[in-house]
């Protein structure tokens, strides 16, 4: 059966509930479509000891604050879902969990929306669907000859699971070093954390409210045509939360060069030196998640979407929401996705 709609929005976490709150101010019929079966997003799914990097009234949606957490300056996963869960009941937003799109198309002056559950035309869609579950793994040699246990950020969830164990954690983002201070501070396993470049921590009063700032300000500048980020962070630097502040200031948060290959029983050094180890965990970043739109052929020649904001250049009744910067200064943030969803369905609401 094919329904009709003016917007579909592909995916119910924080960017596809934001884009839903200004589609209804809009006045436009919509729908969201989200392939979990619970609301949450991808918060569903973080690891037990994760918190934001930033206070509750700074870790909002548009229209409505998020709650404190009592005894928490930085509020935990758990109570980012019940916000979320909040946030889709008391703005009715019209969302369908469980609901897998597999492909938009074009369909002469509409979209074709194909989900398991059955076909939309739209006149416009959005496509928020993150990069939770596209996490990307790099080509190291040996990887296939490991004999240990080998997962991701995704499958991580807490120490328990590897007590007595030697673990290597690889990444020097910020999962990484919140994962490796986590392991480290339980004490349970001995833990070795792998950087490509040496890590760089951000200073210990900066959090989330400020990288915000930078964001904002790095878009900014790159819209003028200048180089610099309006900020002396990156937010390619490492947030020093309490834990990881912690397992730094300890001496437990030291990491390593890169190693040459994995081993059947650890990892080699280029320089011969070897650590053994039953479990590799690769906090190595994700890819956006954008298979559904293959049909419309919108990839250049390096595989990215080119986008005017959060309109794709190739398709003007296509937006891209909350992947990151280059769809809207720190769209893939709770508090960073609500002015591009704003933008974004303005735009939708005068092409309509």
């Amino acid at each position: 059966m094919t329904q009709q709609t003016d917007v579909v929005v592909v995916g119910g976490g924080q960017a596809g509930l934001a884009a839903g709150y200004h589609l209804r101010r809009q006045g436009l019929d919509s729908v969201i479509l989200d392939a979990g079966a619970a609301p949450g997003g991808s918060w569903q799914h973080m690891w037990d000891s994760l918190h934001l990097f930033s206070p509750a009234e700074h870790s909002s949606l548009p229209g409505r604050l998020m709650p404190t957490q009592a005894g928490e300056t930085y509020p935990g996963a758990g109570h980012v879902v019940d916000y979320l869960a909040d946030y889709e009941k008391r703005y009715d937003l019209p969302v369908q969990h469980g609901t897998r799109v597999d492909a938009v198309r074009r369909d002469a002056d509409r979209l074709l929306v194909e989900a398991d559950s059955g076909t939309w035309r739209a006149r416009a869609v959005i496509s928020a669907t993150g990069t939770w579950s596209r996490p990307f793994l790099p080509a190291v040699p040996g990887r296939s000859t490991f004999t240990g246990r080998q997962l991701h950020t995704v499958n991580y969830r807490c120490p328990a699971d590897f007590a007595g164990q030697r673990v290597v954690v690889v990444g020097g983002g910020n999962s990484g070093a919140q994962i490796a201070a986590d392991l480290a501070l339980d004490g349970h396993a001995e833990v070795t954390w792998v950087t490509q470049r040496p890590p760089r921590f951000l200073p210990d009063d900066i959090d989330g409210r400020a990288l915000f700032d930078v964001a904002t300000a790095r878009r900014r500048a790159l819209d003028a045509g200048r180089d610099d980020t309006g900020g002396v962070a990156s937010l390619g630097d490492i947030v020093a939360v309490p834990p990881v502040r912690a397992a730094r200031d300890a001496g437990l948060l030291t990491a390593k060069p890169m190693f040459a290959r994995l081993t059947a029983d650890g990892v080699r050094w280029a320089d011969g030196s070897h650590t053994g180890a039953e479990a590799v965990i690769w906090c190595t970043g994700f890819r956006p998640a954008l298979a559904h739109l293959a049909p419309l052929n919108l990839r250049g020649a390096r595989g990215h979407i080119p986008t005017d904001g959060t309109r794709t250049v190739g398709e003007p009744r296509l937006h891209l929401l909350g992947y990151g910067d280059w769809t809207g200064p720190a769209s893939a943030t709770l508090i960073g996705v609500g002015r591009p969803a704003r933008d974004a369905v303005r735009e939708i609401a005068g092409l309509l």
